[in-house]
């Protein structure tokens, strides 16, 4: 079964950094278009940044400038640099991993808290 661990989150105050790292298991992650989205209590789950199997690269407005995505296909992880945090980054990070609709799989999410 397809396995996706996000790990690197935590509080931090703004102004601050954090990396945030996204380990995939039974998957062959270099195919898949890997993205970072977030979900703030109440608000829906909103795309952050793409990087698709290529090496291409979306982001959000609101993260443009401050935010990259990267990955690394031999350590089958994506990363999100986040630079420059603001208390309305604030959120439940959430790592996806998608090849086509019905090929579309999700990590369990972690607390990025920033304080103002």
């Amino acid at each position: 079964q397809v396995r996706l661990v996000e790990s690197g989150g935590g509080l931090v105050q703004t102004g601050g950094s954090l990396r945030l790292s996204c380990a995939a298991s039974r998957i062959i992650f270099s195919i898949y278009t890997m993205s970072w989205y977030r979900q703030a209590p109440g608000k829906q789950r909103d795309l952050v940044a793409t990087i698709t199997n290529g090496g291409s690269t979306n982001y959000a407005d609101s993260v443009k400038g401050r935010f990259t995505i990267s990955r690394d296909n031999g350590k089958m992880t994506v990363y999100l640099q986040m630079n420059s945090l603001k208390p309305e980054d604030t959120a439940v990070y959430y790592c996806n991993a998608q090849r086509r609709v019905s090929d579309d799989y999700w990590g369990q999410g972690t607390q990025v808290t920033v304080s103002s």
